[in-house]
């Protein structure tokens, strides 16, 4: 079972990992609504190395990247989910409305978005890059998204 950690002990852990050889995969999301489609890109996310990082929006910088309606899960609860994963190591919750300072704080070995993001798109592509590390779009599955499972829920709500 993974932890819930600071930015703080997380870059603490990072040297400790990069000093025994082992290899450092991030990626971050919302992650609010935790689905089949979620677990399977973090377990393909996590066999690209050693070590999975989550970099968790907290519930402030998800509305301001989804809206007042958003998270439906606050942030604790997201973070202690993803927690409790087999593929995830490490949680950390960030604050800002993008990643980029969190990717420069731990430089991890690869870096992980869906496919969606092209790599000129993907925030800390160059910085990971410039330092030897890759950078990985990986496929979504077919019809597993948390927009998908609200608009069922909302359409269910309202008889639809």
């Amino acid at each position: 079972m993974g932890e819930v950690v600071s930015r703080d002990e997380l870059i603490r852990i990072r040297d400790e990992a990069r000093a025994a050889g082992r290899i450092v995969v991030f990626t971050n999301g919302c992650f609010d609504i935790i689905h089949r489609g979620h677990t399977d890109y973090l377990s393909r996310a996590k066999s690209l190395g050693d070590i999975l990082v989550v970099g968790l929006n907290t519930d402030r910088s998800v509305r301001a990247l989804k809206g007042e309606t958003r998270p439906i899960v606050p942030e604790d609860d997201r973070a202690h989910v993803l927690a409790a994963l087999r593929s995830v190591d490490y949680v950390c919750l960030f604050d800002e409305d993008t990643p980029q300072e969190f990717i420069a704080a731990i430089v991890p070995d690869v870096l992980v978005k869906g496919a969606g993001y092209s790599k000129d798109n993907i925030v800390g592509a160059d910085l990971v890059e410039e330092h030897g590390g890759r950078v990985v779009a990986l496929e979504a599955l077919e019809g597993r998204s948390t927009r998908s499972i609200v608009d069922r829920i909302l359409g269910a709500r309202s008889g639809s």
